[in-house]
């Protein structure tokens, strides 16, 4: 098993980009970058057209919100995605999963393989994978984006002291063919997670024989990715965060300005652990040309994001009905 699963990645990008600022002062603003981006969505990610007729398309405008897409990237691929939606008004956050096998036929694609959302980020970047993003979930906008390497999430969770978790079952797995060689054993029942443990948790797919697994599959384990994003977010807004914040800021790619996280860390004063709120994009697995896809349900989309907008969907007009 190669690939690794940055799901920590986005929790604690939340909690990071409305709170390092913190420690730089409020006074800071400007245009000046928190991070190291590399491209910029306001320059260069394309208006998606919305149904002008759809509440949710004055919703989009008007609501005091920012959309950040996180991608967790492997070999050049996104292994993890998700846009977390933070309200400033209400203050809560709330984060969407989209599967990386999410079918996305988008023009040019040259195979199969390349009609699943993860594959986007190797041909168009972070551009092109917001694009799409934004394109499955009806034009909602997006912000900005951030783009980090694994390589960051042990040393992050060693920084904030290890992230709490409730191991619902015993995690064992073992692959003396990979490079190093993979041993996953994380025992039963409640534990603060070390960086190594952690990232032991973030790979683990599936139990070695006599073992259990998720039973859901991969939906399953995006389930399990969402608790330790939430209980991340819960222990980082407890924590000292100076360590924290320097290991992110030298190992994450982002077009987010020092201006817009000044005013998001001014807006997070009060949040607390019980404010973010994870979804998955409404769907269903199936088979298409050979492979196992996740296949959006726009109108499952479309209630889900109602619901996060507050927005009341329009009724159909009915008309007179007249009994013979």
């Amino acid at each position: 098993m190669k690939t690794f699963l940055k799901t920590f990645v986005a929790g604690f990008l939340i909690f990071t980009t409305i709170l390092v600022p913190i420690q730089w002062g409020l006074n800071l603003v400007g245009s000046i970058r928190v991070f190291s981006g590399t491209e910029n969505l306001a320059e260069e990610m394309p208006a998606i057209a919305v149904d002008q007729e759809s509440p949710l398309a004055g919703a989009f405008k008007s609501q005091n919100r920012v959309n950040i897409l996180m991608m967790g990237i492997n070999d050049g691929m996104t292994d993890t995605l998700m846009l977390g939606s933070y309200d400033l008004d209400d203050k809560h956050v709330d984060v969407i999963s989209i599967p990386r096998d999410t079918y996305y036929p988008r023009e040019g694609a040259r195979s199969a393989a390349e009609k699943k959302i993860n594959c986007i980020y190797s041909i168009k970047k972070a551009v092109g994978t917001a694009t799409a993003v934004s394109d499955i979930l009806m034009g909602m906008p997006i912000n900005y984006y951030v783009v980090v390497d694994y390589d960051v999430v042990k040393k992050v969770v060693d920084s904030m002291g290890g992230v709490p978790m409730n191991i619902t079952f015993h995690m064992h797995y073992n692959d003396p063919y990979d490079k190093p060689p993979l041993k996953i054993d994380i025992p039963e029942g409640y534990q603060v997670l070390s960086g190594n443990k952690a990232v032991e948790f973030l790979r683990f797919r599936k139990g070695s024989d006599g073992y259990a697994g998720y039973p859901e599959g991969d939906i399953g384990r995006i389930k399990a990715q969402q608790e330790f994003v939430k209980s991340a977010f819960r222990r980082a807004l407890g924590f000292s965060l100076p360590k924290v914040v320097k290991t992110t800021m030298d190992n994450v790619d982002s077009d987010l300005p020092l201006g817009v996280a000044t005013k998001l860390a001014a807006g997070a004063i009060g949040l607390d652990g019980e404010d973010m709120q994870t979804h998955m994009i409404p769907g269903k697995s199936g088979t298409k040309d050979g492979l196992s896809y996740w296949f959006p349900d726009e109108d499952g989309i479309e209630e889900l994001l109602n619901s996060i907008y507050k927005v009341e969907p329009k009724q159909e007009e009915q008309g007179d009905v007249t009994e013979n």
